[in-house]
């Protein structure tokens, strides 16, 4: 028996926090090259939908407990809780960097924790106690590549609260190479997974969501934590031993994420082009946002902490492809609430 329809709160997507992170990136690629203004603005617009989607989905829990925890145990859309972990500490780095506002990226720090140990251990022990699975063709896809985004999202903003200095330094330190490793192990796990799903089983233009960017975007973030760990050693006796290993490993995501580029554009032109697939909007689209913009950044950051000059053009080109992605998916957010007033308030003859 099919479950319901479900329409208003009870339908909100889990993945609506993807557009904090993309919308927090973008920003802050813009504010590394000089474009002070758009990165406020964004930040402004970011800070208020955060706080929005919050509002919206803790209303969500109080009204509809039941559709949450069917989300929360649903192979397909449990990944995209992980959204809420990123988005808190990509804002967190937002707030940080353009604000300066340390205590409230502290506080996101913390959300960002608490959300990781709960989602982490409880969506997983979930999954693995239900009694009905779907195969492995229904029950993996790329959104499940946000755990890694998730826990790199803390790696990076617990470097940057580090490289502020203070007593916690050292800890934060420590405590982002260890999620950067972290988030390492959990991207070789789930991108085998993802890659095994689409060479070995038949593949539909419906099933090549927007997510499977977050391949690419895992290995971008991976990267950008790297670099920010490169520059920390300075100040980090444990950190130093290890900088060979850790600007090595952050070349290797970078191309890694590289790597990915191609196949996406191949793949969504595939869908969309050869195959016709209607381009709509859906929540969903801002995991091809984030990805884009997060290249920019951590190319950026890598081309600085690895002293990598003939790389300088390559995030610039990445943040205009980042800024267009961006704009199209927030024009596809107005068109939907519009359309919604107009049904909500028709027009009488």
């Amino acid at each position: 028996m099919q479950p319901a329809p479900r329409h208003g709160l009870a339908a909100l997507s889990p993945a609506w926090f993807g557009m904090v992170m993309a919308t927090g990136i973008v920003s802050i690629a813009a504010w590394q090259h000089g474009l002070v203004l758009l990165a406020q603005a964004l930040f402004t617009l970011n800070a208020g939908v955060y706080a929005l989607l919050w509002l919206l989905y803790l209303l969500r829990l109080l009204r509809h407990p039941s559709e949450v925890a069917r989300d929360l145990a649903d192979h397909m859309a449990s990944p995209g809780f992980f959204t809420a972990v990123a988005a808190s500490g990509v804002l967190g780095s937002e707030v940080l960097l353009l604000a300066g506002a340390e205590r409230i990226a502290v506080l996101l720090w913390v959300v960002a924790v608490v959300l990781w140990l709960l989602l982490t251990y409880g969506i997983l022990a979930a999954l693995i106690v239900r009694p009905a699975k779907p195969s492995l063709e229904r029950g993996i896809h790329g959104g499940w590549l946000l755990v890694v985004v998730a826990t790199q999202s803390i790696a990076v903003l617990s470097a940057l609260l580090a490289a502020r200095g203070g007593d916690h330094r050292l800890p934060l330190d420590f405590l982002a190479l260890a999620m950067w490793l972290c988030g390492g192990m959990l991207y070789i796990w789930i991108a085998t997974l993802v890659l095994y799903r689409c060479i070995y089983f038949p593949v539909a233009p419906a099933d090549l969501t927007p997510p499977y960017w977050i391949g690419m975007g895992a290995m971008a973030i991976s990267t950008l934590a790297g670099a920010l760990l490169g520059l920390n050693a300075t100040e980090a006796p444990f950190l130093q031993p290890l900088l060979p290993f850790i600007n090595g490993f952050t070349l290797f995501y970078w191309a890694a994420g590289t790597w990915w580029i191609p196949l996406l554009v191949v793949l969504t032109l595939w869908r969309h082009a050869w195959r016709r697939f209607p381009l709509r909007y859906d929540p969903l689209y801002w995991s091809a946002v984030f990805p884009l913009g997060m290249y920019a950044a951590s190319t950026f950051e890598m081309a600085h902490a690895m002293d990598l000059p003939f790389l300088a053009h390559v995030p610039t080109v990445f943040l205009v492809a980042a800024l267009l992605a961006w704009a199209a998916a927030f024009a596809g957010v107005v068109r939907r609430l519009a359309g919604r007033l107009l049904d909500r308030n028709p027009v009488r003859s």
